[in-house]
Protein backbone atom coordinates (compact mmCIF):
# COMPACT_ATOMS: atom_id res chain seq x y z
CA UNK A 1 0.00 0.00 0.00
CA UNK A 2 1.36 3.42 -0.86
CA UNK A 3 0.48 6.80 0.58
CA UNK A 4 0.85 10.20 -1.01
CA UNK A 5 0.91 13.34 1.07
CA UNK A 6 0.69 16.85 -0.32
CA UNK A 7 1.69 20.35 0.56
CA UNK A 8 1.24 23.43 -1.59
CA UNK A 9 3.21 26.63 -1.84
CA UNK A 10 2.18 30.07 -3.04
CA UNK A 11 4.68 32.85 -3.80
CA UNK A 12 4.30 36.51 -4.72
CA UNK A 13 7.05 38.79 -5.98
CA UNK A 14 10.73 38.31 -6.65
CA UNK A 15 13.03 36.13 -4.60
CA UNK A 16 14.51 38.82 -2.37
CA UNK A 17 11.47 41.00 -1.58
CA UNK A 18 8.65 38.56 -2.21
CA UNK A 19 7.04 36.16 0.19
CA UNK A 20 4.75 33.21 0.25
CA UNK A 21 3.01 30.52 2.17
CA UNK A 22 3.23 26.76 2.38
CA UNK A 23 0.15 24.76 3.33
CA UNK A 24 0.11 21.25 4.72
CA UNK A 25 -2.76 19.98 2.60
CA UNK A 26 -2.97 16.31 3.55
CA UNK A 27 -3.21 16.88 7.28
CA UNK A 28 -4.84 20.29 7.12
CA UNK A 29 -2.60 21.28 10.02
CA UNK A 30 -1.78 24.74 8.84
CA UNK A 31 -0.45 27.38 6.54
CA UNK A 32 2.95 28.87 7.21
CA UNK A 33 4.57 32.05 5.89
CA UNK A 34 7.91 31.78 4.06
CA UNK A 35 10.36 34.36 2.70
CA UNK A 36 13.94 34.66 1.54
CA UNK A 37 15.03 36.59 4.66
CA UNK A 38 13.47 33.86 6.85
CA UNK A 39 15.62 31.40 4.92
CA UNK A 40 18.91 33.26 5.04
CA UNK A 41 18.68 35.57 8.06
CA UNK A 42 16.50 35.50 11.18
CA UNK A 43 13.20 33.62 10.82
CA UNK A 44 11.06 36.48 12.12
CA UNK A 45 8.11 34.17 12.77
CA UNK A 46 8.28 32.58 9.31
CA UNK A 47 9.45 29.15 8.25
CA UNK A 48 11.71 27.99 5.42
CA UNK A 49 12.09 24.93 3.20
CA UNK A 50 15.02 23.91 5.37
CA UNK A 51 12.99 24.04 8.58
CA UNK A 52 10.23 22.00 6.96
CA UNK A 53 12.83 19.53 5.71
CA UNK A 54 14.30 19.33 9.22
CA UNK A 55 10.86 18.52 10.61
CA UNK A 56 10.31 15.79 8.03
CA UNK A 57 13.77 14.30 8.52
CA UNK A 58 13.64 14.22 12.32
CA UNK A 59 10.19 12.59 12.32
CA UNK A 60 11.15 10.01 9.70
CA UNK A 61 14.41 9.27 11.48
CA UNK A 62 12.64 8.63 14.81
CA UNK A 63 10.26 6.21 13.11
CA UNK A 64 13.11 4.31 11.40
CA UNK A 65 15.24 4.26 14.57
CA UNK A 66 12.34 3.07 16.71
CA UNK A 67 11.69 0.22 14.29
CA UNK A 68 15.36 -0.83 14.17
CA UNK A 69 15.64 -0.78 17.97
CA UNK A 70 12.43 -2.78 18.34
CA UNK A 71 13.58 -5.42 15.82
CA UNK A 72 16.84 -5.72 17.80
CA UNK A 73 14.84 -6.54 20.93
CA UNK A 74 15.46 -3.18 22.63
CA UNK A 75 12.40 -1.02 21.97
CA UNK A 76 12.87 2.62 22.96
CA UNK A 77 10.94 4.32 25.70
CA UNK A 78 11.60 7.70 24.07
CA UNK A 79 13.57 9.16 21.19
CA UNK A 80 14.11 12.90 20.78
CA UNK A 81 15.78 13.97 17.54
CA UNK A 82 16.76 17.38 16.21
CA UNK A 83 17.63 17.86 12.55
CA UNK A 84 19.72 20.96 11.77
CA UNK A 85 19.67 21.76 8.04
CA UNK A 86 22.35 24.18 6.82
CA UNK A 87 21.57 26.29 3.75
CA UNK A 88 24.21 28.38 1.99
CA UNK A 89 22.83 30.90 -0.54
CA UNK A 90 24.21 30.20 -4.00
CA UNK A 91 25.29 26.69 -2.99
CA UNK A 92 22.24 25.03 -1.45
CA UNK A 93 21.84 22.61 1.41
CA UNK A 94 25.32 21.69 2.55
CA UNK A 95 24.73 19.70 5.71
CA UNK A 96 22.10 17.97 7.77
CA UNK A 97 23.05 17.13 11.32
CA UNK A 98 20.81 14.74 13.22
CA UNK A 99 21.15 14.71 16.99
CA UNK A 100 19.21 12.11 18.91
CA UNK A 101 18.81 11.24 22.57
CA UNK A 102 17.09 8.03 23.51
CA UNK A 103 15.87 6.18 26.56
CA UNK A 104 16.41 2.56 25.56
CA UNK A 105 16.46 0.00 28.36
CA UNK A 106 18.97 -2.82 27.99
CA UNK A 107 21.16 -1.36 25.23
CA UNK A 108 24.84 -0.43 25.38
CA UNK A 109 26.09 2.93 24.15
CA UNK A 110 27.99 1.14 21.34
CA UNK A 111 24.89 -0.73 20.14
CA UNK A 112 22.81 2.45 20.40
CA UNK A 113 25.31 4.30 18.20
CA UNK A 114 25.42 1.44 15.66
CA UNK A 115 21.61 1.34 15.44
CA UNK A 116 21.54 5.15 15.14
CA UNK A 117 23.83 4.97 12.10
CA UNK A 118 21.70 2.19 10.60
CA UNK A 119 18.59 4.33 11.02
CA UNK A 120 20.29 7.35 9.45
CA UNK A 121 21.20 5.33 6.38
CA UNK A 122 17.85 3.55 6.14
CA UNK A 123 15.43 6.38 6.88
CA UNK A 124 13.38 7.11 3.70
CA UNK A 125 13.98 10.86 4.01
CA UNK A 126 17.73 10.21 4.33
CA UNK A 127 17.48 8.08 1.20
CA UNK A 128 15.73 10.91 -0.63
CA UNK A 129 18.47 13.34 0.45
CA UNK A 130 21.50 11.35 -0.71
CA UNK A 131 22.64 14.29 -2.85
CA UNK A 132 23.22 16.40 0.29
CA UNK A 133 27.01 16.41 0.76
CA UNK A 134 26.85 15.64 4.47
CA UNK A 135 24.19 14.01 6.62
CA UNK A 136 25.58 13.29 10.05
CA UNK A 137 24.19 11.76 13.19
CA UNK A 138 25.04 12.45 16.81
CA UNK A 139 23.43 9.92 19.10
CA UNK A 140 23.49 9.56 22.87
CA UNK A 141 21.46 7.77 25.47
CA UNK A 142 19.47 9.83 27.92
CA UNK A 143 20.84 10.01 31.44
Amino acid sequence: MSATRTATAHWEGDLFTGSGQVTLESSGKGTFDVSWPARTEEPGGKTSPEELLAAAHSACYNMAFSNILNKAGTPPTTLDTTAAVTFVPGTGITEIKLSTVGSVPGISAEDFQARAEEAKDGCPVSQALKSVPSITIEARLAD
